[in-house]
């Protein structure tokens, strides 16, 4: 059997640590560093890019990270596989080529496009999803680079994996074990420890960023380089696993891959083993991107100090509704929240203070502009006792929308432009499959009967919640067999809802993943138009499951007194 194919991870968004890319190449043994630059909000921040200067459209930060990143993955004989190129693949494939010659280091780069549809009226940008076919195209033909533009975040995974052990389009299952190693890379320090529930369990000021050791046969060790920060472990790699995740198909370009046939082992300090991984047939449709400038947007944060926060609150309210009002024109959407931070006989004047936030949405830049910051700031003298905000009202500015369709693959042109320059159509698979729900499993025996005793969900569950469009998704797993036989007969979507009220008059849907102990709920609609719509306080669902576990409920004792151990947590 050959070597595993090693495979890290320098980026997980636009915006990542910098100096990941030299960390990763000369910490350890690689194969192949991948980036993952392009999120949905990153979409549309490119295409307002793209709009004052045609040339551009891609993730610039790559470019800055490769000045001696070329050098040394030359030198250590790395390939580089990132999504860096956004909206223009094809530049930046041409900068790559251009900082080579500067730097002095030669490399034959190959870029994969294709993604791009035409654009609706109204809209930035439209993208499809591709899968890593083209990227092992560009591998094969010798490239040392390859840049994308939008591909899914895990087939930066599986086009490497497949051009190195040579799997054809139906090997199902290899393919799916490498999108789930891909999707437990494409987070980067999110696997080893960053953003993770029992973040006290180790040392996670600067997690290390994740390597994936693939087999031929498409399982995995999820690993770190040594002697770099955080933790990888089962608690870490199944946080990822359940991260912006759905029901048990999780369906691609390359393959429907199982993740209710998922297993983790540990393989020894900071190592987890994946295997068993089924795949499927993909669905015959990609999903495709769209992005648009949605209308205009402005907020103003209150801060109320002291005694009678509500009373203060809501003669704000009453101000800025006779303000309006005079105005002959409210906002489309007007918003009030009120974050009860203040504390009782506060030692700082911080600590006795509340949060008065709103936020105001309309189509026309006017409706959000003069007439919110005006009226806020003719309140000044003139309204509750220690009036003052956290920042002057400015004219609002554009927010935008994401919008998820789906294209037909075949109505796809996906193209390997090869290091020759040779134009090389990837033809959709063969085989495909409609997506259904999966039965739902059956649920462990539930525990026996006994004593109770209220405390926070956290103490026995980790959690990790995201965003996919408009949608959240909150996952929700448990460290032992006995947790997770209280856990999936209490957290049913009734308790869920009745723990999250926000979600109470929403669709939500609960999927079982009992090989990870796990449940997976989607809460459609709590983002609204997703996150550059910045519809909630937390548009990207990032700390939902935080929320979740911070809710009391009755809690077997037995689970409580085994709750601080080890296992519970891995």
């Amino acid at each position: 059997m050959p070597p595993p194919l090693r495979i890290g991870n320098a980026s997980g968004f636009y915006g990542d640590r910098f100096d990941a890319v030299r960390e990763m190449l000369t910490g350890g043994p690689l194969d192949v560093l991948t980036g993952d630059y392009l999120a949905e909000l990153t979409m549309l921040i490119l295409g307002r890019s793209r709009l004052k200067d045609p040339s551009r459209g891609y993730a610039s930060t790559f470019l800055r990270q490769l000045e001696d990143g070329l050098g040394l993955a030359r030198e250590r004989g790395v390939r580089i596989v990132a999504n860096a190129g956004g909206l223009n693949p094809a530049g930046l494939a041409d900068a790559v080529r251009e900082l080579a010659g500067k730097v002095g280091v030669p490399v034959r780069v190959a870029h994969v496009e294709g993604d791009s549809l035409p654009v609706p009226d109204g809209f930035l940008t439209a993208n499809a999803y591709l899968g890593g076919a083209g990227i092992a195209a560009c591998l094969r033909a010798g490239a040392e680079v390859v840049v994308t533009g939008r591909v899914t975040d895990a087939a930066l995974v599986t086009g490497p994996a497949a051009a190195h052990f040579g799997w054809g389009p139906d090997e199902h299952d290899a393919l799916a074990g490498a999108v789930v190693a891909g999707h437990v890379l494409e987070c980067g320090t999110q696997a080893t420890g960053g953003n993770y529930s029992f973040f006290r369990d180790h040392d996670v000021r600067r997690p290390g960023f994740p390597v994936a050791e693939i087999h031929a046969d498409g399982t995995s060790v999820i690993t770190k380089h040594d002697g770099t920060g955080g933790a990888v472990d089962l608690g870490t790699v199944t946080a990822q696993l359940l991260y912006e995740t759905g029901g048990a198909r999780y369906a691609g370009p390359d393959v429907t891959a199982r993740l209710d046939t998922v297993r983790l082992a540990t393989d020894g300090p900071d190592r987890v083993r994946i295997t068993g991984v089924r795949g499927e047939a993909p669905p015959p449709a990609l999903k495709a991107g769209l992005t648009r400038l949605g209308g205009w947007r402005n907020e103003v944060v209150f801060v109320l100090t002291g005694l009678d926060i509500e009373a203060k609150a809501q003669l704000v309210r009453d101000q800025f509704a006779d303000a309006f009002a005079r105005a002959g024109r409210q906002p489309e959407e007007v918003r009030w929240e009120l974050a009860r931070t203040d504390r009782a006989d506060a030692a700082t004047e911080e600590t006795a203070s509340a949060l008065l936030r709103l936020v105001v949405r309309d189509r026309e830049p006017d409706a959000v502009g003069r007439a919110l910051s005006g009226a806020a700031i003719e309140l000044a003298l003139g309204s509750y006792p220690g009036f003052h905000v956290t920042a002057p009202p400015g004219k609002g500015a554009p927010y935008g929308v994401f919008e998820a369709r789906s294209v037909p693959a075949g109505d796809v042109e996906h193209v390997a432009v090869l290091p020759d320059g040779t134009r090389l159509t990837v033809d959709p698979p063969v085989r495909t499959q409609a997506l259904e729900d999966v039965e739902q499993p059956p649920l462990p025996p539930p525990l026996e009967p006994g004593p109770t005793r209220r405390a926070p969900l956290g103490r026995v569950a980790g959690a990790r919640s995201g965003d996919k469009g408009g949608d959240a998704n909150v996952g929700v797993w448990a460290g032992g067999d006995e947790a997770w036989r209280w856990l999936a007969h209490e957290l049913t979507v009734e308790r869920f809802r009745q723990l999250l009220p926000e979600t109470a008059e929403l669709t939500v849907v609960r999927h079982v993943l009992p090989n990870l102990r796990a449940l997976n709920f989607t809460v459609h609609g709590l983002l609204g138009e997703g996150v550059a719509a910045q519809h909630r306080f937390d548009p990207q669902a990032k700390a939902v499951g935080e929320w979740l576990r911070s809710r009391h409920l009755e809690i077997p004792v037995a689970l409580l007194d085994r709750a601080d151990a080890p296992e519970v947590h891995a």
